[in-house]
């Protein structure tokens, strides 16, 4: 099976994440796919592909150099729950003419270079794009397209000299949580690379340091008619909250290895609201910083309007994987040259975001991240190109290759 028809079937399945859920995975949808990736593994030819309780599904492909390391490869099978991913309508635009995309005519959904500045380097080639309406899904099921394809070629070519490649498709990455019940030392791997990035050549081993904020705010409902001196409007203590943030500290202001505040949800009523923050920045101590400030403004707004008015709860999610990738560079050196290989220019860039190669890093388990190839993710606009999907399997079959001979 190619690439392409890979790819159009997985995106198929609704696999949404949700950050409010108490159980792993967040949804039981995303063990729907998982159930179909470890049947296709097995019929490509990996004996161990299952999938365990957790959602997570993983298997082998025998390697033919003797005491060759083993490679890990990983994508995760879950969209953001950002943007809408059921009925996924993906097209594909056949030798892109560097103009206007029409996403979706009844609703004038127009994708122009004017704006998504990347569709500029894809002239001629054939983009897989959207109905305007929902995500696309390259987010990481071009990833697992990618490495089920690889995997599919190493099997049928024994020509391809290569060791043990351990492969694992994860839940539940886009809210923080992938690795949550990953085992390193299970999974069997002596290093790793996430395939969970962007455009073509794309190599991280820097990425933020990541942490969410839930900030609960509890006000005091009286009728307005008699509220003087005595109403608290949680909704209006909740703006005041936000407005003693750095208005340039979003993401919309910042980038490069400019950290943010992100406001990714807000919600209440007087007697109550919500504000939900995703906190990020490369630099270790300046993340600390911007915990403290959160911390910093809750307590004077509880000197204001009474203890306990104001709660603040922050949950580290992931750390900067460079200090453990740096021992290691020739993940980063086998990956350039796996890149160039395959007809890329390889691009290495600090992420403006995290992957499992995160948190596995800190586990003990070297993970930089590599491109899908695609653009614009976790929202209508996203696209990724086919040629791109073809480019990023060979340059994974060429890293196998690479791998086998640290």
């Amino acid at each position: 099976m190619y690439v392409l028809d890979r790819f159009l079937k997985y995106v198929s399945f609704d696999t949404q994440s949700r950050y409010d859920a108490k159980v792993f995975p967040s949804t039981g949808k995303q063990k729907v796919l998982g159930e179909y990736l470890a049947a296709e593994l097995k019929v490509i030819g990996l004996a161990d592909a299952a999938m365990d309780d957790r959602g997570y599904v993983s298997g082998t492909i025998p390697g033919n150099v003797p005491g060759a390391p083993v490679l890990g490869l990983l994508a995760h099978m879950d969209t953001s729950p950002d943007a809408e991913g059921e009925g996924v309508k993906p097209r594909i635009v056949k030798a892109y003419d560097g103009g206007d995309i029409l996403l979706n005519e009844e609703k004038r959904i127009v994708m122009s270079p004017k704006q998504f500045t990347d569709l500029a380097g894809y002239v001629g080639q054939d983009l897989i794009v959207t109905d305007g309406t929902t995500l696309l899904g390259a987010d990481d099921k071009a990833g697992i397209a990618e490495i089920m394809t690889m995997a599919e070629i190493l099997m049928a070519d024994g020509s391809v000299p290569h060791g043990d490649i351990r492969v694992a498709f994860t839940p539940d990455e886009e809210v923080g949580n992938g690795t949550l019940h990953f085992d390193p030392e299970r999974f069997g791997a002596d290093f790793a690379y996430t395939v969970d990035g962007g455009g073509p050549g794309e190599i991280s081993y820097e990425n933020f340091n990541a942490a969410s904020a839930e900030v609960a705010v509890h006000g005091r409902s009286v009728h307005p008619g008699a509220a003087k001196d005595k109403i608290l409007n949680a909704g209006l203590v909740a703006m005041e909250f936000h407005a003693m943030l750095p208005a340039w500290e979003a993401p919309g202001h910042t980038e490069g290895y400019e950290g943010f505040y992100h406001l990714s949800s807000f919600g209440g009523s007087v007697e109550r609201a919500n504000l939900h923050y995703a906190v990020r920045d490369h630099d270790g101590p300046a993340f600390g910083e911007r915990k403290k400030r959160l911390e910093a403004i809750k307590d004077y707004l509880n000197s204001v309007y009474g203890a306990g008015a104001v709660e603040v709860k922050i949950t580290d999610s992931y750390r900067n994987m460079r200090e453990k990738v740096l021992p290691m560079m020739f993940l980063v050196d086998n990956a350039v040259q796996a890149m160039k290989d395959a007809g890329m220019i390889p691009a290495i860039k600090a992420t403006r975001g995290g992957t499992d190669g995160a948190n596995l890093s800190w586990k003990g388990l070297p993970c930089p991240n590599l491109c899908t190839g695609g653009h614009y993710f976790h929202g209508p606009y996203e696209f990724i190109a086919v040629q791109s999907l073809e480019r990023v399997t060979h340059m994974l079959v060429r890293l196998a290759e690479l791998s086998a001979k640290q």
